[in-house]
């Protein structure tokens, strides 16, 4: 790959929008040390639509949050959009997650005493958006994901899948270069999660960079390629059977 970069004239950081190169991360308990990543290399380019595999305690998560810039790594190096996000201080790393990654969560992290309308446009007050551009933001958004009826209904006035679309359009509303959901199916039921499948697919359509976090062997193979966790480590990376475009 790095050949056909070097012929094409193309820099890595046109060509991918994330790198992880000899990333690890290691935590002490006692005298062990425990490599929750270890050595972790992953280029993903631009539109990419991947999973990322693994059982419990694979180290997916832990992967997931160095790939969000929740967390920093022991080692190695971090390039999200050509930037060291590696070296960049705490309130830095909170201005790239706001402005560059949208999160979509198996337990949908809404706040249960606002709105949809507010719960998706809740981003933007950390933006600086004034409360009417906030709004109809966040109103076009909710239209997108199938929810334009239900713009003042709180999260226990929704369904499970209703919820996950507005956590979606929450996702989105800050226009990040990346969606990473972590389990985004999980807490679904099968007609639900088909239509959250749908929705990526067609986000994915648009050319959105889509990350997910799952160890649903199923759900992998529905997305383009699947990157395989095991022990910390990068075991497989192959492309998934949503592979023809």
């Amino acid at each position: 790959m790095n050949d056909e970069i070097k012929d094409s004239g193309e820099t890595m950081s046109n060509k991918f929008l994330v790198e992880l190169s000899n990333i690890g991360k290691h935590y002490s308990n006692g005298d062990t040390e425990i490599r929750a990543l270890d050595g972790v290399d992953l280029s993903i380019e631009k539109g990419e639509f991947l999973s990322i595999l693994g059982p419990s305690g694979s180290g997916k998560s832990t992967l997931m949050n160095m790939l969000g810039c929740l967390d920093k790594p022991t080692e190695g190096e971090y390039q999200l959009d050509g930037k060291n996000v590696a070296a960049l201080s705490a309130n830095e790393l909170a201005g790239i997650r706001n402005q560059k990654i949208g999160f979509v969560f198996q337990s949908f992290n809404l706040l249960e005493y606002a709105s949809a309308l507010d719960n998706v446009a809740l981003p933007l007050v950390y933006s600086g958006i004034k409360a009417k551009e906030r709004r109809k933001r966040a109103a076009a958004l909710l239209e997108q994901v199938g929810l334009g009826d239900r713009l003042d209904h709180k999260p226990n006035q929704l369904s499970g899948g209703q919820k996950q679309r507005v956590a979606i359009a929450r996702a989105l509303v800050n226009d990040p270069q990346i969606i990473l959901a972590d389990e985004p199916t999980g807490a679904l039921d099968s007609k639900s999660g088909a239509e959250i499948e749908a929705l990526f697919n067609q986000l994915h359509a648009e050319g959105r960079t889509l990350i997910i976090v799952t160890h649903d062997n199923s759900l992998a193979e529905r997305t383009k390629r699947i990157v395989t966790i095991k022990d910390g480590k990068v075991l497989s990376d192959r492309q998934g059977q949503h592979c023809s475009t």
